[in-house]
């Protein structure tokens, strides 16, 4: 039996990844800390280099990393925002996209459901508010956020013999270091109602109440965009 319950974390070593790893830290849990980046190890953290678009090599890593424990939930924050229109999208830049947004999301959602506890959990994927609202430019990302959407409703009615709830965030402006270089944000954030972006920090706390308790809410995907986005 766990000592302490565990997470899997992906794209956690910058960004709202690294927001969500730490506050699970914070709460008690262990966290195996996934990311293509070398992440500092640190305690509770079990940081491994693995890529979500390769589902063996990312399932053996997560094995290696339990030693035999078992999963209670997976946030997979991994994902890619490139610029893409109509006139630069090629089919390499579609692959990369896709693989990393979409095929990332079913190859974690695999590795967790294989190694869930037995108590259950939850899955929690990271959508965007572009699944929902587009934005210039980003023509491959807001489709395959909406993919992910999708998904996460699909793995709700498969999942839930397994007693493991899946639902999704869909962020909109978030100040972390890509949106940052990027310089699109400051701009961005003016047509937001509440006239700024969200931190790092307020994206975990949803993370955190969405995902480490899991309850009656199943095949959901909880906008958090300033209400830049209503449903």
């Amino acid at each position: 039996m766990n000592k302490q319950p565990v997470a899997l974390v992906t794209g956690a070593a910058s960004g709202m990844g690294k927001a969500v790893m730490e506050k699970f830290q914070r709460e008690g849990w262990a966290v195996i800390a996934i990311d293509r980046s070398e992440i500092p190890p640190q305690p509770g953290i079990t940081p491994v280099v693995a890529d979500i678009t390769s589902y063996s090599a990312l399932r053996d890593a997560v094995a290696g990393a339990l030693q035999g424990s078992r999963v209670s939930a997976l946030i997979n924050a991994a994902g890619i925002f490139p610029v893409s229109t109509l006139e630069s999208s090629n089919d390499a830049l579609y692959r990369q996209i896709f693989d990393v947004n979409v095929l990332g999301s079913v190859n974690t959602a695999k590795v967790a459901s294989e190694f869930i506890s037995e108590q259950g959990g939850a899955l929690l994927m990271f959508a965007s508010v572009d699944a929902f609202a587009v934005s210039p430019g980003q023509l491959l990302y807001s489709a395959s956020k909406a993919a992910v959407v999708s998904l996460v409703k699909s793995l709700a009615i498969e999942l839930v013999g397994k007693k493991i709830v899946v639902n999704a965030i869909a962020p909109g402006w978030v100040e972390t270091e890509g949106t940052l270089k990027s310089g699109r944000i400051h701009e961005g954030v003016k047509a937001v109602p509440m006239q700024r972006a969200a931190s790092v920090g307020e994206i975990a706390d949803w993370v955190w109440a969405f995902s480490s308790q899991p309850g009656y809410i199943t095949g959901e995907t909880l906008v958090i965009s300033g209400g830049s986005y209503m449903r």
